[in-house]
């Protein structure tokens, strides 16, 4: 009996995407192949390794035991293939990131930009992804969150200064409705709120002022699950943004939309990119960590 590498990989995939459909993306074949290819790891081991039902996939007791045995000591094989990037002239490989939208525009996709053009010859896959994923699972090099959504044990590297968030609305909207002038008054205004993945929860508007902290959970006409659409909302008029200030600080300037609240806008640490502890990394996440580092132009070190 001959087990072939690719069986395990695939095997793995659907273990860990407890799902044939996710699975099959992940590995770019097509969900028939690789139920094929699971149907002939069982028939060749004899055994049953997955519970398939009309809506989810797990693992038996047996594939349970077989997949804690393989995953690991192939995560092992594919990091010291990485490690052997360092015996070539140009460093090499694929890293792949996970990152929220707003944190991905501002400041991580200019860094890749310049990055990639300086190495040719690594590439970058970047997963847009609001959601606290579990960035060693999912086997992503690194994710980038705000600060103080980092888990201890992860390695972090600051690579944004401090941000403040800003509540703006269109010169028409306060003219017509007025202006808050303390958090509570939100609830007399139509705003527009950012779903969460996580738990699918609203997002709360935190606010501090004095030591005095306040968290609002707003009501409004339009939710988006993306920042970029919330601005765009705000810019058509429907009601009042809670956003990063860098997003709206020219529409401010150009007078499109106006800021409330300001004063209770403090500022908290801005975007990291974390990664696991390991003793090795591979020599191109090393120069992708170093340049994420380095402030984009007009920044403050």
């Amino acid at each position: 009996m001959k087990t072939k590498l690719n069986d395990l990989i695939a095997f793995i995939a659907v273990a860990e995407e407890e799902s044939f459909t996710r699975a099959a993306a992940r590995l770019s074949v097509s969900q028939s192949a690789l139920s094929h290819t699971i149907k002939g790891l069982e028939e060749r081991l004899g055994l049953r390794l997955l519970t398939r039902t009309t809506r989810s996939v797990s693992l038996t007791e047996i594939g349970r035991k077989l997949y804690d045995s393989v995953a690991p000591r192939l995560t092992e094989i594919e990091s010291e293939l990485d490690s052997l990037n360092a015996l070539k002239d140009s460093p090499a490989g694929t890293i792949r990131i996970s990152t929220a939208e707003h944190a991905a525009r501002a400041f991580v996709w200019p860094k890749i930009v310049a990055f990639m053009r300086e190495y040719p010859d690594i590439n970058i896959e970047m997963t847009i992804d609001y959601s606290l994923t579990d960035i060693v699972a999912a086997k992503y090099d690194g994710g980038v969150r705000l600060g103080e959504s980092v888990e201890k044990d992860m390695i972090a590297v600051s690579i944004s200064p401090t941000m403040r968030m800003a509540v703006v609305a269109t010169p028409a909207y306060f003219e017509k409705f007025g202006k808050p002038v303390e958090p509570r008054e939100l609830s007399e205004h139509n705003c527009i709120n950012l779903r969460l993945p996580t738990y699918g929860r609203l997002l709360v508007w935190d606010f501090e002022k004095d030591g005095h902290d306040v968290n609002v959970r707003v009501e409004g006409q339009f939710t988006a699950n993306k920042s970029s659409f919330i601005r765009d909302a705000a810019l058509q008029g429907i009601g009042l943004a809670y956003v990063p200030e860098d997003m709206v600080l020219e529409d401010i300037r150009e007078g499109k939309l106006e800021r409330v609240l300001e004063p209770w806008c403090d500022v908290f640490p801005g975007y990291y990119l974390y990664f696991p502890n390991r003793s090795q990394y591979s020599p191109a996440f090393s120069l992708f960590v170093e340049a994420m580092r380095q402030p984009l132009s007009g920044e403050q070190e």
